[in-house]
């Protein structure tokens, strides 16, 4: 059975272009039974998400969850 759920935490960082897009290409077929939540500021790793989640610090102290549904986008 897989995991429900998995979360990674820049576990993409160490790797180069080509390994980051195998690393996708995994999380993509694995992802059809278990959701992934990854941590990353690796431009392509954000580019295969379906969805965005951001972080932003609107004033000092506080915090703002910000978002982006990318199947939105794709439709």
């Amino acid at each position: 059975k897989p995991a429900p759920f998995c979360i990674f935490d820049e576990v993409d960082a160490p790797l180069d272009d080509t390994n980051i897009d195998k690393f996708n290409n995994i999380i993509r077929t694995f992802s059809k039974d278990s959701q992934f939540i990854i941590v990353s500021h690796n431009k392509r790793t954000i580019a295969s998400t379906d969805v965005i989640y951001g972080v932003t610090m609107v004033e000092q102290g506080i915090s703002r969850v910000v978002p982006v549904d990318l199947r939105e986008l794709a439709d």
